[in-house]
């Protein structure tokens, strides 16, 4: 994108430009992937942005758009403390029934074989290459009770159990120097996550939920459970775990959604 050089103060250029600004930023944000952008990342900076480019069609205004996104993940990146931890809550609190989302309707939650399970671990990492459910089940376990909160509005109480992220990284020789963790899932959803979130003390690759077997539709046999992010960095079903220097995207974020996406 060429920014240019403005030669009209900002009231100048929102007077002319604004009606332009709002008609083709809806049009770009009708579609659920791009309702982010709307709600929470044209921010006062966003906004400088794109008052800076031409927009006069739809790839200027997705192209501002997704450099919002980018502005937006290091700002978050930088505010991101690993050392402060989400809220706890007790099991009075619990949301029962804690509701199923997904980008696909229960009915077709993925039906993963627990005798035939291996995660595969790749990219930046020295140890152990593959492990079974009832390896992972015979590592350290924790359980935390968080929220999840979800980019649609709604959030939910939920008791998770598992192994901590950041034991289990280091036990499998990951490089935790290195920029991103992506993971690939038996739903074909992926993600990505950045590495001081993936060994925040919270993270956990949970097995469990409120101490039974973690049930299919909430994730079987693994899902991330993150309480420092949105719902949608949160994967379920997951089947390969990679560490990588190279920026892996993700299912909704190669859509328009926030790649930092902390909550």
């Amino acid at each position: 994108m060429t920014i240019r050089k403005r030669t009209t103060q900002p009231g100048s250029f929102l007077a002319t430009h604004g009606e332009s600004i709002i008609r083709d930023a809806q049009r770009e944000l009708k579609s659920p992937a791009r309702r982010l952008f709307g709600q929470r990342l044209l921010t006062l900076g966003g906004i400088a942005m794109l008052s800076g480019c031409d927009l006069s069609n739809d790839k200027t205004v997705n192209t501002a758009l997704r450099r919002i996104s980018f502005f937006n993940d290091d700002v978050q990146a930088l505010l991101f403390d690993p050392n402060k931890l989400a809220p706890t809550y007790p099991e009075s609190m619990i949301t029962r029934p804690f509701p199923f989302n997904a980008f696909y309707d229960i009915d077709d939650v993925p039906e993963v074989d627990a005798a035939a399970y291996r995660l595969q671990i790749g990219g930046l990492a020295h140890g152990k290459r593959t492990w079974t459910l009832d390896e992972l089940r015979a590592l350290p376990q924790e359980s935390q009770i968080t929220r999840h909160i979800c980019i649609e509005g709604w959030s939910a109480i939920g008791h998770w159990g598992g192994v901590r992220f950041s034991d289990f990284l280091r036990r499998v020789g990951a490089d935790t120097s290195a920029k991103y963790v992506s993971l690939r899932c038996a739903d074909n959803y992926w993600t990505s996550v950045d590495m001081p979130t993936a060994l925040h003390a919270q993270t956990l690759l949970t097995l469990t939920y409120d101490g039974d077997v973690l049930p299919p539709k909430y994730g079987f046999p693994m899902k991330l459970r993150m309480p420092t992010k949105l719902g949608y960095k949160n994967p379920k079903h997951i089947v390969s775990i990679e560490i990588t220097n190279q920026y892996p995207g993700g299912y909704w974020e190669n859509q328009g959604y926030n790649w930092f996406g902390g909550s």
